[in-house]
């Protein structure tokens, strides 16, 4: 008996611990969960998770829909009662659940309360704007919210960075220009700089003065520094935009139009996601488009999809989802299936299939600046975004689709080698992989006095890296060039500590619970210094209860890293790093006995912490989906590894 199995069944004899179970209790665990993610598949094949992130994508619609003149006293008021809902005790609003406060969320929720019809005297108002002024007040905030609070004038353009449309003009070899910025934020670039050209000012009949604290503009960076001489540029830029006559402007702003018009995706976004959704509305309106032009009509209906209505006790309530994510989720419910030893021919497999087949995106994208001549096969995040595949989508559903059992084996065969050469393709110049561009890796955006908030470019990353090695890998490809470069990167990227940073989940259980099992794929050997390393980390931080958490302020604070309240996905993704090391330890152990003994009675698990990143130390993420398929994962590669699947029979 190995060491796991002695520890459980040493937890039955002696009855030690909250719960007693044998490793017939990981395998009831797993059915119930397979069970619980087989009942929540749509009848079209796909999974999604609701993505939850925090009030500033709802105030920001309130704003949006009252700067267009389209808001209604039931959708402001419904927005604003879950607004109020997530406002915490010391008045604040944070960018993610139990955080600590934020002081340009906290302006943001409170200024659209405010447009909602909330008194400021009414204590909630009263102790956000005390929040605010103890913690720099608004003139403390970052540039998206000054400039939204300009569209209002509740702050002066004059004190917003500039952005010239002139940009559109650069040609991709030339610093600063669009394709320099990672694809999320060159597409909200581009509107904005619209609107920072125009200065729209439609007045409200309140003023933020309960937000000042009167302090002075910071002063400038000193000289020689590149955010020294670019604050400075910007007071040159200011000035241009203040002449009289501009020559290029209105071309750029015409040239930044079909731009943006360009990139409306089939639902009516732009990306995807909603900061370049919204400014694009903002922008296309600027420009003369009317509310009842085609583009207009169809980003509006579009936002409809991504909101979420509720009842609560208090009334019905509507919150806003940043993005939508239905093609990871369900290339991560097709893997997890799999793992649990669901059939490769399973119906609900074939079906997930035959959907991703379909969302497969053949159309040219903004990759291809970068890449022109690699023909495209990618994978998006969402349901709609064909100008954007990514690698990290791609990668994942190659692992997925490659094991399943498919009536037309010739067809999905010739799609997975179509996106293995694609992926291959777009390894940057490093041996690594961003997530939606190659070689996107200059750093001058960062410098600019519009960056505050926020990732600007798409570097490569450990996880992503880690998850087209490991598809590199079971593709038989470990020995060729791209895959070694690729651990290359990985070995290089390792942290001092054993550990790998996570730049899209939360934080370095993640990015090692992705690169361990990348690794021993490509071929390491399980007793290598580099896995002993980040067991060793990952037992170190295990929590007292066998799971793993890490808060995302470790993004921010490192005294954080690998600390937090246990939650499901991080406990998986810890696991799934000590399975694929081959460890066979009481940490196994009591990180599957975690996993036993908070599942709920149908299948699944309370993750009441986000961890998932969009931009690490600013915005993140709540996946409703990864609190069950990664722990179905980690559960099915112990059965399997330890047990054997012709010993269980999965639901």
């Amino acid at each position: 008996m190995n060491s796991v199995s002695t520890f459980l069944e040493t937890q039955r004899r002696t009855g030690s611990g909250p719960r007693t179970e044998t490793a017939a209790d990981v395998s009831h665990c797993l059915d119930a969960a397979v069970g619980r993610l087989r009942a929540l598949q749509h009848d079209e094949g796909w999974w999604k998770g609701d993505l939850a992130t925090n009030v500033t994508m709802d105030a920001e619609d309130l704003m949006l829909r009252h700067f267009l003149g389209i808001a209604t006293a039931d959708g402001d008021e419904q927005t604003a009662r879950w607004i109020r809902s997530q406002q915490a005790a010391d008045g604040s609003w944070s960018t993610f659940a139990g955080g600590p406060g934020d002081v340009s969320t906290t302006v943001e929720a409170w200024v659209a309360l405010r447009m909602a019809g909330d008194d400021p005297a009414a204590e909630h108002l009263q102790r956000a704007a005390a929040f605010v002024r103890a913690n720099g007040g608004l003139e403390g905030c970052r540039v998206f919210t000054h400039m939204w609070l300009s569209l209002f004038g509740l702050w002066s353009w004059h004190d917003c960075p500039d952005l010239p449309p002139e940009l559109i003009f650069l040609p991709s070899w030339a610093p600063l220009n669009i394709y320099d910025w990672g694809c999320w934020a060159r597409q909200t670039i581009v509107p904005l700089t619209i609107v920072s050209a125009l200065r729209p000012v439609r007045p409200v009949s309140f003023d933020a003065a309960d937000l000042r604290t009167g302090a002075p503009r910071p002063p400038k960076d000193r000289l020689p520094s590149w955010s020294g001489l670019f604050q400075r540029l910007d007071v040159l830029l200011h000035g241009y935009t203040s002449l009289p006559v501009k020559p290029l402007r209105n071309l750029a702003m015409r040239r930044a139009v079909e731009w943006i018009v360009a990139r409306q995706e089939a639902d009516g976004g732009w990306g995807g996601i909603q900061p370049p959704w919204v400014y694009s509305l903002i922008a296309l309106h600027l420009m003369g488009y009317s509310l009842d032009h085609p583009v207009m009509r169809a980003g509006l209906a579009g936002l409809d999809g991504f909101t979420v209505h509720e009842e609560t006790e208090d009334g019905p309530i509507r919150w806003l989802e940043a993005c939508q994510s239905p093609v990871w989720d369900t290339g991560l419910a097709v893997a997890a299936l799999l793992d649990a030893g669901v059939a490769p021919d399973d119906p609900d497999v074939l079906r997930a299939t035959d959907w991703l087949l379909d969302e497969q995106i053949t159309a040219d994208g903004d990759w291809q600046v970068r890449r022109p001549d690699l023909p495209s096969a990618g994978w998006a995040f969402e349901f709609a975004n064909d100008v954007y595949p990514d690698t990290d989508d791609t990668a994942e559903i190659v692992l997925a689709l490659r094991r399943v059992d498919h009536p037309e084996p010739k067809r999905l065969g010739a799609a997975l080698d179509r996106s293995v050469a694609w992926l291959t393709g777009m390894q940057s110049r490093d041996g690594g992989w961003g997530a939606f561009d190659a070689d996107n890796t200059r750093t001058w955006a960062e410098k600019l006095p519009f960056c505050d908030f926020g990732a600007v470019i798409d570097p490569p990353s450990a996880d992503v890296t880690a998850h087209v090695v490991e598809m590199l890998a079971a593709e038989g490809r470990a020995e060729e060039e791209p895959c070694r470069r690729g651990v290359q990167w990985l070995l290089d990227a390792q942290e001092q500590d054993g550990s790998w940073f996570g730049r899209w989940g939360a934080n370095h259980v993640y990015g090692t619970g992705a690169a361990v099992p990348a690794l021993v794929a490509a071929g390491m050997p399980t007793d290598d210094p580099v896995v002993r390393r980040a067991v060793r980390w990952l037992e170190d931080h295990q929590n007292d209860d066998g799971g793993w958490g890490e808060d995302l302020r470790s993004y921010r604070d490192p005294t954080w890293i690998g600390r937090g309240d246990s939650t499901p996905s991080q406990t998986a993704w810890a696991l799934l790093a000590l399975l694929a090391a081959d460890e066979d330890s009481d940490a196994v152990a009591r990180g599957l006995r975690h996993l036993v003994e908070t599942q709920r009675e149908d299948g699944g698990w309370d993750e009441d912490r986000y961890t998932g990143t969009g931009f690490p130390g600013d915005f993140y993420i709540s996946y409703r989906l990864y609190r069950l398929v990664f722990p179905i994962w980690a559960l099915g590669r112990y059965l399997e590894r330890f047990r054997g699947r012709d010993e269980r029979r999965p639901a």
